[in-house]
């Protein structure tokens, strides 16, 4: 993976020593005086107990209020968070070191028991956290029995060794364990807080170790955001005030950005991309996002059980001129299942890549041949989406690339979201609309939804030597191997074809000239306000 630490067979360490990640300021800025920033959210957040979170309206906010081990820097790189440093000798038992000045924002010291404690009710099924499972991934020691009701959650792989080590223990080793600790579900919360009744995430009671604390909050109106005097590194919080603004129509919060009253977006409508670059130049961002959206084949029954059918599909589908034309708002084809950006993920080039579209689709033809289809005897089968103008467009010109190139009989079908899942989960399709977007920052996110057992295998794809692959990758002591097996899988994916990878995501947004230190390279879109700052306009 791209950041500090190496997992080798020896001992892995890392120390904050000029790894802290806050407001950057270059030396001659002339700042405003007024630091106050003004963000909108797609909603209004369900819940600000990092536990119950599930979306990205509350993230974005609990992500200034509380703090886990590590953070992300603007590359979407680990750095030390609570924790100052950590270790493992064989990546199956992980000993984190907490830095001694970490306090909650009412002075008391955030300990390793306070992680304990947390972690503890995450996977607790009383707790009901929709983000329970997270644990269970990451391979923390007896996390996935406690969810199921077969083992109490004081069994549960994490102990407090003293104040500030917290020790963990996974099932397996898993190399990029620590990487997983930035998510929002391992982010403590204080148990007094918790357990001082209902009321406890209220403005003026909610007691995080985050670098801003909630002083006000109107329901489906704003949430308002100051600095944490007690937090650790608070000397280099630069903004003042935040104020969060739920609107859940993107044409309503690009409308107030350009009155002035946003001075970054969460998202803005996609028909107004060209027309926004115009108006306003240097405030669009399209940087990419940890997501691709692809095709998903059946590979159990009907005509795309062939992988030849299957393969002859996925060369014809113009990925350039999907991303440029159909789509056109900074995409980029995906000629991988995992994204570019993806950390510790260097890409061999694909064979699709290399070749014009032209010659994609004779091959394509040929193959479509030997596999028994043609005028006589034209390939019919069903696309299946889920509603949304967006799918519809894309499934119209693919479709239109499968008669022109191949004359593939192509039905298009649109369902609503419960019965398209339904349909996904019964396997009652030939081609359907899917996407990822990753749970953390690594290939495994991405390639282990097509091993023969997870959950998550839409196409039912089965290779023993893929799955073999996969495993091997949680096994080995560097990252170079590490890329290697990634390759591996991905040319094993290439070539069955249990997917059709047409474009990778990027993330839209609106940010004001004068607003400096958002991480808009981070694949993840972790933007923590602490290292943002507003220079004089």
């Amino acid at each position: 993976m791209r950041h500090s630490v190496s997992v080798t067979c020896c001992a892995l360490l890392v120390s904050s020593f000029s790894l802290a990640y806050a407001a950057d300021v270059p030396g001659g800025t002339v700042l405003a005086e007024k630091q106050e920033l003004v963000r909108h959210i797609k909603d209004e957040p369900a819940s600000l107990d990092p536990a119950k979170a599930v979306g990205l309206p509350e993230i974005q906010v609990i992500r200034d209020l509380f703090e886990g081990l590590v953070n992300q820097n603007e590359k979407g790189e680990i750095i030390p968070g609570v924790a100052s440093q950590w270790k493992s000798n064989d990546n199956r038992i992980w000993t984190f070191t907490l830095r001694d000045n970490a306090q909650w924002a009412d002075g008391t010291p955030v300990t390793a028991q306070d992680f304990v404690y947390s972690w503890q009710r995450l996977v607790d099924p009383k707790t009901l956290s929709p983000f329970a499972w997270f644990a269970a991934l990451a391979g923390i020691t007896n996390a996935q029995a406690i969810i199921d009701g077969k083992a109490t959650p004081d069994q549960l792989g994490v102990s407090a060794v003293d104040a500030h080590t917290l020790r963990i223990q996974l099932d397996k080793p898993l190399p990029w364990f620590a990487s997983l600790t930035a998510n929002f579900a391992f982010y403590p919360v204080q148990k007094a807080n918790v357990e001082s009744g209902k009321d406890w995430m209220k403005p003026g009671k909610l007691i995080g170790n985050g670098a801003y604390v909630l002083k006000e909050r109107v329901v489906n109106e704003k949430l308002v955001v100051v600095p944490n005097t007690h937090y650790w590194d608070n000397a280099k919080t630069v903004l003042q005030k935040v104020t969060f603004l739920p609107i859940n129509q993107e044409s309503a919060a690009t409308k107030r950005y350009l009155a002035g009253d946003i001075d970054i977006t969460e998202s803005f409508p996609k028909n107004m991309y060209q027309k926004l670059l115009k108006d306003i130049p240097g405030q669009v961002y399209t940087p990419p996002q940890l997501g691709t959206y692809y095709y998903a084949f059946n590979t159990q029954k009907g005509p795309t059980a062939d992988s030849r059918v299957r393969l002859a599909l996925s060369m014809t589908i113009d990925r350039r001129l999907m991303a440029e034309k159909v789509l056109g708002t900074g995409e980029k084809p995906a000629w991988h299942f995992t994204p570019d950006v993806t950390a510790g993920f260097t890409p061999d080039p694909s064979p699709f890549e290399q070749m014009s579209q032209e010659e994609l689709n004779a091959q394509a033809k040929t193959l479509l041949r030997a596999a028994g289809y043609g005028s006589q005897k034209p390939l019919k089968l069903t696309l299946l989406y889920n509603t949304s103008e967006n799918h519809q467009k894309i499934a119209i010109a693919v479709a239109s690339m499968w008669k022109k190139n191949l004359g593939v009989d192509v039905k298009l079908q649109n369902q609503e979201w419960k019965t398209y899942i339904d349909s996904r989960n019964t396997g009652n399709f030939d081609v359907i609309r899917a996407s990822w977007v990753g749970d953390y920052n690594e290939p495994s996110t991405f390639l282990s939804l097509l091993t023969s057992t997870h959950t998550g295998n839409i196409s039912r794809f089965t290779n023993p030597t893929y799955d073999k692959i996969l495993t091997q990758a949680t096994m080995e002591n560097t990252a170079e191997a590490r890329n290697a097996d990634y390759n591996a899988a991905e040319k094993i994916l290439t070539e069955q074809a249990p997917i059709a990878p047409i474009y990778q995501y990027t993330n839209g947004r609106l940010i004001k000239p004068w607003v400096k230190g958002y991480p808009i390279t981070n694949p993840e879109d972790v933007a923590y306000s602490r290292t943002m700052y507003i220079v004089k306009h």
